[in-house]
Formats: C-alpha cells, structure tokens, sequence
C-alpha cells in the first residue's frame, strides 16, 4: 500500500512546481520591465516637462489676453474668439502630451497585434525630441515606407526603442565635444524577412571589449547607471521571436537595433 501511494503523492507534486516557476518568471520580467520603463521616464522628465510647460504657458498667455480684451469699453469680440481658440488648440496639446506620458508609464502590457513600425515610431516622435532638444541633440526619421508588418505587443517595442534612444542621448552627453550631436532612428526589411529598427548616434561608439557585455543585465558604462535598460530590450526582442544587436557606426557612433520577424504578406485570393 504505501508504495503505491508514495509514487502518486510525487507524481501530484510534480505539475504544481512546474506552474509556479513560469509565473514567477514572468512576474520578474513584468516587474523589470516597469522599472526600466519608469528609469526611462525619470531620465526624460526634464525635456518632458519644458515640452508640458509650452502649451500651459501660451494658455495663461491667451487666457490674460481675453481679459485685456473683454476690459476694453468697446471690446473687439473676434479677438477674444481667436484667444479663445488659441486656449482651446493648447489645451488638446497638452491633453495629448500628458496622455502620451501615461500610456508609456502605465505598464500596461497588451495582446501580440500586427503593428506598422513606422506608426509606433512616430507616436514617440514628439516624446523623444522634446528630451532631444533639452540635451542639444538633434533628431531625425528614416522610415521605410516599405515595411511589412509585425505581430508585437505596441508598448514593449516603444520602451526598446526609448531605450536605445536614451542610450544614444547618454553617450552624446558624456562623449566629446562635437556639433552637432545627432540621433537618427532608422528602420528597414532585412533580406531574411526581419523588419530592423536601428537607433543610430555619432558619439563615440562602444571599446571593443564591451561589445560582447552591453546586453547584460546591470552592466552599464556609466557610473549612475542601472544597467537594465538595454538588457530589457533584449529581454523584449526574445519575446517577440526577435534579437537585438549592435554594430559600429561609420565614421563615428554607435548603431543599437532591434530586428523583429516580419508578419507574411498577404496576397489577394484569385478569382
């Protein structure tokens, strides 16, 4: 009898390990995910708030406007309708830059959905140049309209590329001083069916012997550095059946990207 039981009672055990292990895997990555993303935002929060503190400002500016105005004896209502619109169009920019802010910190992780790269770059656009601008970094976009489509949870592939930005930034800061500091962000097809999004800078690239490490969780370059932010987008390209890389840029700078597999294309049924 009891060495019939015995085996059961092992055999029952076994299945309730194997189901806690991949939960807590998968909690620690959620938990990493979220710190690196809201490092990423602190790191940004300086560009973020001079971007916020634009339209709030040209608001008190119209608000104060309409109250010189409307002071007049004969007030001059088609001015005071233009402040008014005015008012209106900044107040929709900074709904739009605070609700930009709060998808990116809101940790929430959404379903795999086909994705254009392209879209998901250029809703950061606005984001990164405003964290561009504060460091004298210039900025520019070089998307391939061609792209075929990917299967990607949006919000993952966004924190990857902030990521890589942030880096970039971060290496233009600490690197010499040169004019002008520019970060580019590209994106192409990969001949073997990859859409590749690169963040590409012209500072002073990556030694030789940090190449094979950069990906590591908490190794970092820099003093203050947590060292987390290029191993989660790692951790996101694997996820997502992808990779990520770095490459020398030429003449000068670093290349970080993320390559992710390109959703088949579609072709018209035949009559």
């Amino acid at each position: 009898m009891n060495t019939n039981d015995e085996p059961r009672a092992a055999s029952a055990a076994a299945p309730a390990a194997d189901t806690r292990e991949p939960r807590t895997s998968k909690a620690l990555q959620g938990r990493l995910l979220q710190v690196s993303r809201l490092a990423a935002m602190g790191e940004m929060a300086s560009g973020l708030a001079h971007e916020l503190n634009q339209p709030l400002t040209a608001i008190a500016n119209y608000a104060h406007a309409c109250d010189r105005l409307l002071a007049r004896p004969a007030a001059n209502l088609v001015e005071v309708r233009d402040a008014l619109r005015q008012i209106a169009s900044q107040t929709t920019r900074a709904a739009d830059i605070i609700q930009r802010l709060r998808k990116l910190a809101g940790g929430q992780h959404g379903e795999h959905a086909p994705a254009n790269v392209n879209a998901l770059v250029r809703e950061l656009h606005e984001l990164l140049l405003s964290d561009a601008r504060l460091h004298g970094v210039e900025v520019s976009l070089e998307l391939d309209p061609q792209l075929p489509e990917v299967s990607v949870d949006a919000g993952q592939i966004q924190q990857a590329v902030i990521n890589f930005f942030r880096n970039s930034v971060d290496a233009l800061a600490a690197g010499p001083a040169r004019r002008p500091l520019l970060v580019v962000i590209r994106t192409s097809a990969t001949a073997d069916h990859h859409v590749e999004l690169a963040v590409i800078d012209n500072g002073p690239g990556l030694a030789p012997g940090l190449t094979e490490r950069v990906f590591d969780p908490f190794f970092s370059t820099r003093a203050d550095g947590t060292g987390l932010g290029l191993a989660i987008s790692n951790t996101i390209a694997r996820a997502h059946g992808g990779s990520v890389g770095y490459r020398p840029h030429e003449p000068a700078g670093a290349c970080f990207y993320i390559r992710l597999p390109a959703r088949p294309r579609t072709t018209a049924a035949e009559p």
